[in-house]
């Protein structure tokens, strides 16, 4: 099983989780406060994360429609991340600092929406 390393308010958490399981899950099921205020469809962009490593090439359309529309780079939606191996991730947008409450609608377990992969486009 992958382990996921998420780096969150000067603390260190890790968690073991199935191969596929949706990276914003698996960071709310290690008990951190991730935003996911449209439910894990790639349109609010509040479970943003920095990939410290790990980071996988491929990327939904939508989610690659997402950050360029909101001119976000040097992040990912881990709503849109499959959890295929190891990583360290730092959750940009916590329902505590956000003043939130609550971190939206609870994710499918399964990408939303259906996914068209592509690769990672430069800059990103």
């Amino acid at each position: 099983m992958p382990t996921v390393t998420i780096q969150h308010d000067g603390e260190t958490t890790r968690t073991e989780v199935p191969a596929g399981t949706r990276l914003v899950l698996a960071v709310e099921g290690a008990g951190v406060d991730i935003g996911h205020r449209c439910g894990g469809y790639a349109r609010c962009t509040t479970c943003r994360v920095e990939l410290v490593a790990g980071e996988p090439e491929a990327m939904t359309e939508a989610e690659a429609e997402r950050l360029a529309a909101k001119e976000l780079t040097g992040v990912r939606l881990s709503c849109q991340i499959p959890v295929d191996r190891d990583m360290t991730v730092r959750p940009l947008l916590l329902v505590s600092e956000q003043g939130w409450s609550d971190p939206g609608p609870e994710p499918e377990e399964e990408i939303t929406p259906e996914p068209v992969w592509g690769k990672k486009p430069p800059g990103v």
